[in-house]
């Protein structure tokens, strides 16, 4: 893949400070990129590298253009403009439309136009599989799921039973979707199972990274809405609902029949307790645990900031004394009072 600046500065809608004929072979770092490739400047940090960059061009705003040492291509948000140049050059290898001899497609299924299915996928009882769909091999499609248009699902993809996807939904290899919640009812020592009888419900533009779970219900359906994305190794619980435009980053879980509102983000670590709701534009911090609904949008943390161990484990013994410390504090406060 090879384009001019001028060709890169129109699908951009850019503006140009250089060279159009100047051919772009990639996408790369300030500190390695060559003169073929494009790079960007959308974090402050790096701004000290711009002088330095042998980049072809830089994408960046307007106040940073005069910095660049070669071609400049000015925007209004350089991150997005950043992705957008990404899937331009992107070398991912083009699937082979069709159905590889070794898939087995149960005869109640039915597959859209120009699919591609590798080696070794099954796909079950009364599926729908959307038009340009790509499935990667080793990929289990349970009975009755359904995939809109264009979804991509990697290799070593499990679907359950009753799974549904929206249109342009990526799931990345190793996510199981449509497992059983964690529903056990307790008696005289034992766990019996709950039959979990929903399923999933995923909406457009959905990413979910790898080896990332989503529950199905236990009766009504676990939800994902429009635009969500989901990073590697995360775990949505039964009957949560994720709202439109939300993100979570890896090692995120989340209990069952919580509800997370619209554009909320949730990083890397955190836990959030089952039935609670949380208001749509809520920022959860690495590492925090969310204990109780929130109803109000912002930003939320719990935990103590990074110390040397040492200090740590002074404050750890402080902390097991707050409640003696409170109690002395009120008999002191008594006790003034009664001599006031």
């Amino acid at each position: 893949m090879q384009l001019s600046l001028g060709e890169l500065a129109q699908r951009l809608g850019a503006e140009l400070i250089g060279d159009a004929d100047v051919v772009i072979r990639g996408v790369n770092t300030l500190k390695d990129a060559t003169a073929t490739d494009v790079s960007f400047l959308a974090n402050a940090s790096y701004r000290r590298q711009l002088s330095d960059s042998n980049a072809g061009a830089v994408i960046v705003g307007a106040k940073e253009a005069a910095e660049v040492k070669g071609a400049a291509l000015i925007v209004a948000n350089p991150y997005l403009s950043f992705a957008l140049v990404t899937q331009m050059f992107d070398n991912r290898p083009q699937p082979v439309h069709g159905v590889h001899p070794s898939v087995v497609v149960a005869a109640s299924a039915t597959l859209g136009a120009d699919v591609s299915i590798a080696a070794n996928v099954v796909i079950g009882e009364h599926c729908v599989i959307g038009d340009g769909c790509e499935i990667g091999a080793n990929t289990v499609i349970g009975d009755h799921c359904v995939l809109g248009r264009d979804c991509l699902l990697r290799a070593n993809v499990t679907l359950y039973h009753d799974v549904v996807l929206g249109d342009r939904v990526q799931i990345h290899s190793g996510a199981v979707i449509g497992a059983d919640g964690f529903g056990f009812a307790p008696d005289k020592g034992r766990w019996h199972k709950i039959a979990q009888l929903g399923g999933v419900r995923i909406g457009n533009d959905v990413d979910i990274g790898a080896n990332t779970c989503v529950d199905r219900g236990a009766l009504a359906d676990t939800v994902i809405e429009d635009n969500v994305i989901l990073d590697n190794l995360i775990q949505i619980g039964h009957n949560v609902r994720l709202g439109e435009g939300s993100a979570m980053a890896a090692n995120v879980g989340v209990a069952g029949s919580t509800t997370i509102g619209k554009h909320c983000t949730v990083s890397g670590g955190a836990g959030i307790a089952g039935h609670l709701t949380l208001a749509d534009g809520v920022h959860v911090a690495a590492m925090t645990t969310i204990s109780k609904s929130i109803t109000e949008s912002g930003a939320y943390a719990t935990g103590t900031a990074q110390m040397p161990l040492n200090e740590w484990r002074r404050s750890a013994t402080r902390f097991r004394q707050l409640d003696s410390m409170a109690k002395r504090l009120q008999q002191l406060e008594k006790s003034h009072e009664g001599k006031a």
